[in-house]
């Protein structure tokens, strides 16, 4: 498998993301393991974090990073999260401030009030603007700039003029004419406009792309920020892992206005805390209980006795067996952790009742009494007497937080995170008794793998292969890039194959790293770092002079990057670009779509391309065109697009 890094360089993965799995036992030195702690137990080092750790002390540094209180927040990250208001919001808040097209429709119809807010407003009257002309006539159509009352030379200026023209004009506007403007450009004017804005008008911009695509955004980009930025490393990879362990997915109704509160709320205050704990509050988020059907499980005798479900004669109302199937398949006792098909059905039986009070206005969970299967049930051996309520709920996880199978099943999850995709059983076994002991306390449990021979290993070093998150975060850590704005970078990560959130399926990403070892996958990890090492992807700025100059060489830039050795394949890739006339090439893949797009698609039951030109949504932010390329950073982008650095 070779990556194409240029016309006549190429970089042979095969060997080098497959290679074989020295041994368990065999001690890895001091200086590799402060790289290792910092490549497992963060998103990846950054210039000075292996000095820093060293002088700390590597064991300071670990129990700081399983103690994240302790560690004070940057004042970076907080400014650069502050704009991302929806990050901050309540479902309830979410729907107010970001309304879905039912709440425009009520609004156009005058059954619901405008918000008082008056940037809500606008907002809000676009939106009502727009339904009232496709309702009108059948379509929408775009406005152009030759109706919203632009001279000729400003309509040259947005059409051809540079990015500082483009936005010297749109400043001078007047207020209703900017978001027909908005509308109006073309998409690589906007582009151009977006990039060249101020944080406050791409804020505005953003906002013209809908409500849906408001939130996907400032999720991503929240995401993105905090595993660059965030000094509390350990908990931004745990949270990105719990997530997963629990997915939910952000595409599927109600899921968009609370799957950012179910990450905030649910899954980072106890990433490492008990394991019940937070068993208990994923259980009961509306997130989880929208996304496995289980708001709507209901013991059908019980329904069919109250009016408002016996006059819905079309209506089908039962038990949901979903989320018990997936509670115990991929929660707690894993695939072969010993359920049957019965305690499936018994566990299900136990949560009917547990739901969400007004779902699609951001409700919270709510227990619905009257609609409880009350009758006796049996989960995995252990009876579970008539005449309950939300109590047989709350047995049934105390059951399953406390199953051995469930101890054996976090634990090795957890290890082949950390430690390989295929961990020795001696520390999985380690991990599950400390699991047990421990009540199920995260943090002790991995204070068992850190404090394992296994862990700090030649088998577990540079063992496992980045996910496209830990790739993208990784890179520009080690760039130390300055990250404007980082909605290019989301979209680039849809382009590897992990769009933020928008994994449909249950199981989540995937821990293990031949998941994400394909030619398409490592050539577009390639095209990418060359592409953030030339200063190619909008918002992200890279700084050449920390390379030192042009005479720099390969492993001096490899030191800089803490990649600690450079395969032959590399090297020679390198001297082949090098020595090259053509600078490396980035081969284009197709642009991915403005995310949120797809969510109003969905919403309006038309393709993702329909919705975003119909709302006037922003295009994806392609790279910048090429330009000169200092010859330090094209040994980054190529270092960093190598097998090299993708294993960790």
């Amino acid at each position: 498998m070779c990556l194409v890094a240029g016309s006549t360089s190429v970089i042979c993965a095969e060997k080098d993301t497959a290679p074989q799995a020295p041994s368990f036992s065999i001690p890895i030195s001091d200086d590799q393991k402060i790289l290792h702690a910092l490549n497992r137990l963060t998103f990846g080092p950054r210039p000075g974090d292996m000095e820093e750790v060293q002088k700390m002390g590597l064991p300071r540094w670990i129990d700081l990073q399983l103690h994240p209180g302790r560690i004070p927040e940057d004042p970076l990250l907080a400014a650069k999260l502050q704009p991302l208001d929806t990050l901050r919001m309540s479902p309830a808040e979410l729907v107010r401030s970001y309304p879905p097209p039912n709440v425009i429709k009520a609004i156009a119809d005058g059954q619901l009030p405008y918000p008082s807010d008056p940037e809500q407003r606008a907002l809000i009257e676009n939106l009502v603007r727009r339904y009232k002309l496709r309702n009108a006539e059948g379509a929408y159509e775009k406005p152009s700039l030759d109706n919203v009352g632009l001279t000729d030379e400003q309509q040259r200026a947005l059409l051809q003029g540079t990015p500082a023209e483009k936005l010297e004009v749109y400043d001078s506007l007047l207020d209703e004419q900017k978001a027909e403007v908005l509308e109006a450009i073309p998409p690589r004017a906007r582009i151009q406009l977006f990039s060249a804005s101020p944080p406050e008008l791409r804020r505005r911009m953003e906002k013209a792309a809908g409500p849906l695509a408001v939130i996907t955004l400032d999720l991503t980009e929240g995401k993105l920020l905090r595993a660059v930025y965030s000094h509390r490393q350990l908990q931004e990879v745990l949270t990105d892992f719990w997530y997963n362990h629990f997915n939910v997915f952000l595409n599927k109704g109600a899921d968009r206005y609370l799957a950012g509160s179910y990450e905030r709320d649910v899954i980072q205050p106890h990433v490492l805390g008990k394991f019940k704990d937070l068993l208990v509050a994923t259980a009961q988020s509306p997130a989880m209980l929208f996304y496995l059907d289980n708001f709507q499980s209901f013991d059908p005798a019980a329904a069919r006795r109250l009016p408002r479900f016996a006059q819905n004669s079309k209506r089908k109302f039962g038990i949901n067996e979903n989320y018990a199937r997936e509670l115990m398949e991929l929660h707690t006792l894993g695939v072969d952790g010993g359920y049957t098909q019965r305690d499936v059905t018994e566990v299900a039986r136990c949560f009917t009742g547990w739901s969400i009070d007004r779902p699609r206005q951001g409700g919270g969970f709510i227990f619905r009494t009257r609609l409880h299967d009350r009758g006796e049930k049996t989960v995995l051996g252990v009876r579970i007497p008539a005449g309950g309520g939300m109590e047989d709920g709350l047995k049934v996880l105390d059951i399953l937080a406390h199953h051995p199978s469930t101890a054996q099943f976090i634990s090795k999850k957890l290890a082949m995170r950390f430690v390989a995709d295929d961990p020795p059983q001696s520390l999985v076994d380690k991990m599950a008794r400390t699991f047990r002991d421990q009540d199920g306390d995260i943090r002790a449990v991995l204070e068992t793998m850190l404090q394992s021979p296994e862990f700090w290993s030649a088998g577990a070093y540079r063992a496992k292969l980045k996910s496209p998150l830990e790739m993208l975060a990784s890179a520009v850590r080690a760039l130390d890039a300055n990250v404007e704005f980082s909605l290019a970078l989301g979209q680039q990560l849809n382009k590897l194959g992990e769009p933020l959130y928008r994994k449909q399926e249950p199981t989540g990403y995937s821990n293990a790293s031949q998941e994400w070892v394909n030619s398409a996958a490592l050539l577009a990890r390639m095209n990418l770092a060359i592409a953030l090492a030339a200063n190619r992807v909008p918002g992200v700025k890279v700084d050449p002079s920390r390379f030192e100059g042009d005479n720099v060489s390969a492993d001096a830039v490899a030191q800089a990057l803490s990649i600690p050795e450079l395969s032959a394949t590399t090297r020679a890739a390198i001297d082949k670009a090098l020595n090259n006339p053509a600078p490396p090439a980035v081969q284009e893949t197709g642009e991915a779509q403005m995310p949120g797009a797809d969510a109003e698609a969905s919403e309006n039951r038309m393709s993702p391309e329909k919705a975003g030109a119909r709302r006037g949504g922003m295009p994806a932010l392609g790279l910048l065109p090429p330009r000169p390329v200092p010859k330090a950073l094209t040994i980054a982008g190529l270092e960093l697009g190598s097998p090299d650095f993708q294993r960790k």
